[in-house]
């Protein structure tokens, strides 16, 4: 019976070296209490101003979500999205996802300028982003979660992955799924976190074919995004990509997607007649279920390719590096 007992113990042992090995090393070293002790004012500091730039503009709560999901589908979760150009370095600012259409980044400055008073060369940028998203998200009457930290910032961005690894409006579903399969997202991630456009806008000339040009839509709602987006040019107003509720973090979006009036190709690819209607129905008819899954899919979302330890810096300044 020892001997049995031995080998039971052993095998099990073995199995926790292996899960070791298998799990990244970088999530595993992310901690909620992070700053505990290095920066105990962090959170509060990021949420007083996450919430007051929300209340004088709205639009921003989804700005803010924006970054953090450009910046960890690039090189994964480490500001990279936050470095400026300079004579020498090219960053992702000006990528085509990115150009133009990106916000947030004096708030971003703001909130680092103030931890950079309270606790120098502690908070990285990486972890601001990631706490402001989930700031923003509640300010707009969205989900909580818990944020891991400890995240470090990276010394170098990809103009070209960003031009690659960011979904783009006319992305089919199955062009989704594998975008957000490469960086170890399900297809539950993906539609859960799509739901992030129950909040924002978007550009004319991101919408501009499929209100002019596609049969899935509905009729009102093309001639509605018409009158404010011309068919040829570079002009035209942004439009809300929820219509009915676009300042507020609801499961609106999924309704609208089952209503034929998804603002962007790549929006109305989630109910399509493809695998992912049946998860679009659900959240169009349970805001808890939308809630729930989102949570989860940030938190994992927020996990990925992490720089942590000795590696990458805590930037003094996120535009550039020390």
């Amino acid at each position: 019976m020892a001997a049995e007992y031995s080998g039971h113990r052993c095998r099990h042992f073995l199995l926790f070296l292996a899960l070791a090995t298998i799990l990244p090393a970088s999530r595993a070293q992310l901690s909620p209490t992070f700053y505990g002790s290095s920066c105990p004012a962090a959170l509060l500091t990021i949420r007083t101003a996450v919430r007051a730039a929300v209340a004088l503009d709205a639009r921003t709560g989804g700005s803010l979500l924006r970054l953090h999901f450009h910046d960890c589908f690039v090189q994964g979760c480490d500001a990279s999205v936050l470095l400026d150009d300079t004579g020498n370095f090219t960053g992702e600012k000006g990528a085509g996802p990115n150009a133009g259409s990106l916000r947030g980044f004096g708030v971003i400055d703001t909130i680092k300028a103030l931890l950079e008073v309270l606790c120098p060369r502690t908070v990285s940028c990486a972890d601001i982003l990631a706490v402001a998203a989930r700031d923003s998200v509640v300010a707009l009457g969205g989900p909580s979660w818990t944020v891991q930290l400890g995240r470090r910032d990276s010394t170098t961005a990809s103009l070209s992955t960003a031009n690659t690894d960011l979904p783009s409006p006319a992305s089919s579903l199955s062009t989704l799924l594998a975008a957000f399969a490469r960086k170890g997202l399900s297809s539950t991630d993906m539609v859960a976190l799509s739901g992030a456009h129950t909040v924002g806008q978007a550009q004319c000339q991101n919408f501009r074919a499929r209100i002019y040009n596609e049969t899935n839509i509905d009729p009102s709602f093309a001639a509605s995004r018409r009158a404010g987006c011309p068919a040829t040019g570079g002009g035209g107003a942004l439009a809300p990509l929820d219509a009915s509720t676009p300042n507020a973090f609801d499961n609106a979006y999924y309704g609208g997607l089952v209503a034929q009036r998804g603002l962007m190709h790549s929006d109305q690819q989630l109910f399509s007649g493809g695998s992912t209607d049946g998860q679009v129905r659900s959240y169009a008819a349970s805001p808890a279920q939308f809630r729930s899954d989102f949570a989860a899919a940030m938190v994992r979302m927020g996990g990925i390719g992490v720089l942590t330890g000795s590696s990458g810096q805590v930037r003094r300044n996120c535009r550039r590096m020390n």
